[in-house]
């Protein structure tokens, strides 16, 4: 069992920065595949960005590339989402997620691939 917790959000202007820290009990951290997601009002769940077990594999989604930058601290059982140049539709609900795998290079980019989820922080952007 994991159980993560959210933490970082808050209310930004439009091109400024927010940090989110994402922290997971176990003390297997490092056997998880780490996932963030985001869910605005009335819109589906997505997918923004996923990093592999150990740390040395990392995806994003399009609209976040170039701005946003995922990491995980295997020793501090935690994974970020440093989150740069914020626009007004990045606001939403941010979610970690997680799940075990023996592989450092299989993807996880579908809210169905993880079985473990935090609670979400609220993140709002205003223009």
């Amino acid at each position: 069992q994991v159980q993560l917790v959210e933490s970082g959000g808050g209310l930004v202007q439009a091109g400024g920065s927010l940090r989110l820290s994402c922290a997971a009990s176990g003390r297997t951290f490092s056997a998880y595949a780490m996932g963030w997601f985001r869910q605005a009002p009335g819109k589906e769940r997505e997918f923004v960005s996923a990093i592999s077990r150990n740390g040395g594999h990392t995806y994003y989604a399009d609209s976040v590339k170039g701005r946003f930058t995922i990491s995980k601290d295997n020793a501090k059982n935690t994974v970020f989402l440093q989150m740069n140049s914020l626009k007004p539709e990045d606001t939403a609900v941010y979610s970690c997620s997680a799940r075990a795998t023996p592989s450092d290079t299989t993807r996880f980019l579908q809210g169905k691939d993880y079985n473990y989820w935090g609670q979400g922080t609220q993140v709002t952007v205003s223009s």
